[in-house]
């Protein structure tokens, strides 16, 4: 791959490129004066003599795109802790050019700018062998040394990049001809468009890879004292859409609800679930360390159920919101523990409507909630009564008691719903058809 100098070898190559096209078809013989080649903007070239404008080409590059193709290439490049790096992705760039020909004398621009175009026209990929003898010639171009800028494009790698540079013409109409120019505060000359692509510009940096894999799947030992009996068990192939792996496939919660809450059963379904030391993990993002529950030994393939704690610390550790769930199990005949793809599950409050109080002064009306489980500073937490949302007031610590005001709430008997994290207290009784409001959530307010 290329360094951060490959853009800048472009431009050289390409005016390297020119240069020599125009000695080689005697362009000074033809046009009677010498020809020059620059690489800059429009507004420097310089007219020679004190005011006359001398032959020459020069190339110009006003913008860069990225490669479309390659932008993707090699993704990710961080792990998921974003602390280790595991591939350089290159940065892929299409550049733009303007070619332009300069002349004092009548058609002088017109002939050089055909000759480049046609230069351009026979070499529509920049070769290694031509980039190399650009940037780094054997022996120096008149016996002597280069440029320090262009001696330090030697290292740039251009020639060693895995994509070769094709060259091609982009069309541009009078209008953005007329801008572009415009902008370099020069005067309009015999022009054409070309683009370069790629460049690909990769880091240096070192990056961390897996080891080489020994074996696949489990390794069978049947004299754990031989090793030479010893063989992988291999790869496991189905005949059918079902993985011979464990697979979560849906939460059935208690009560037809969305949500679960503290001491209510959920029961897990899937496939392949029977096993031993059976583990659910429930992670949560407001937790540093997810929460495991030992179901033990279960013989159903296709469900098991988990009863969800509902203690004093359990009010503490399990807090409202949405919670990722994985089941862990150790398969028949196998060692080695599996784990299933993970689910997520809401995990509602509960209101405790009967030590919850509303009450109104000149300001108007507040409530003081109290609920289940514990609600953090990080949560996201309102309330809506009457259809009247509020948010908390400030607080700093874990606390199963909130207050809330609300500049305007008519007094009358209001549902209250308590959402935290975007789960919701459970309102609304699913058993029944159709389903009903729950009254046992109904504040009065004065």
């Amino acid at each position: 791959m290329s360094s951060a100098l490959a853009i800048a070898g472009v431009t050289a190559v390409l005016r390297d490129l020119l240069n020599d096209g125009l000695i080689n078809n005697d362009a000074t013989g033809i046009l009677g004066s010498t020809v020059l080649v620059t690489a800059g903007p429009p507004d420097r070239v310089i007219p020679a003599n004190g005011g006359t404008e001398s032959s020459q080409l020069n190339l110009f590059m006003y913008h860069v795109t990225p490669n479309s193709g390659w932008r993707n290439e090699r993704f990710p490049t961080h792990d998921a802790s974003g602390s280790q790096r595991l591939s350089n992705a290159p940065l892929a760039l299409n550049l733009h050019y303007l070619l332009s020909a300069h002349g004092s004398v009548d058609l002088h621009g017109e002939i050089l700018l055909g000759y480049a175009m046609q230069l351009l026209h026979e070499t529509p990929i920049l070769s290694r062998k031509a980039i190399r003898k650009a940037l780094d010639p054997s022996p120096p171009v008149g016996g002597t040394a280069l440029p320090p800028a262009l001696k330090a494009l030697a290292d740039s790698g251009l020639e060693n990049q895995i994509e070769l540079i094709k060259i091609t013409p982009e069309y541009l109409n009078t209008e953005e001809m007329s801008k572009l120019w415009t902008a370099t505060q020069s005067h309009l000359r015999p022009t054409a468009a070309y683009m370069a692509s790629v460049v690909l510009i990769e880091s240096s940096k070192s990056v961390r890879s897996a080891l080489p894999v020994l074996t696949r799947g489990p390794v069978v030992k049947p004299d754990p004292l031989n090793a030479d009996t010893w063989y992988e068990s291999g790869i496991t192939a189905v005949a059918g859409l079902t993985s011979s792996y464990p697979i979560l496939a849906g939460i059935e919660l208690p009560q037809r609800q969305i949500a679960a809450r503290l001491g209510e059963v959920i029961k897990l379904k899937g496939y392949n679930l029977n096993g031993t030391n059976l583990v659910v993990r429930f992670a949560h993002p407001s937790l540093t360390a997810p929460i495991d529950l030992s179901v033990g030994t279960n013989a159903n393939e296709e469900s098991f159920s988990v009863t969800l704690p509902n203690t004093a610390q359990a009010n503490i550790d399990w807090p409202a919101g949405i919670w990722e769930i994985t089941a862990l199990l150790q398969r028949p005949g196998e060692t080695e523990t599996r784990s299933t793809n993970s689910l997520t599950l809401l995990l509602a409050p509960r209101i405790n409507v009967a030590s919850s109080t509303a009450t109104r002064d000149a300001t108007g009306v507040t409530i003081n909630l109290a609920f289940t489980p514990q609600a953090r500073p990080v949560q996201r937490i309102s309330l809506n009564a009457a259809g009247y949302e509020a948010s908390p007031e400030k607080f700093t610590v874990p606390t199963a008691s909130l207050q809330f005001k609300y500049a305007q709430l008519p007094a009358g008997n209001h549902l209250l719903r308590l959402r935290i994290d975007g789960a919701d207290s459970l309102l609304v009784i699913r058993l029944t058809a159709p389903p009903q409001f729950d009254n046992t959530q109904v504040l009065t307010v004065p």
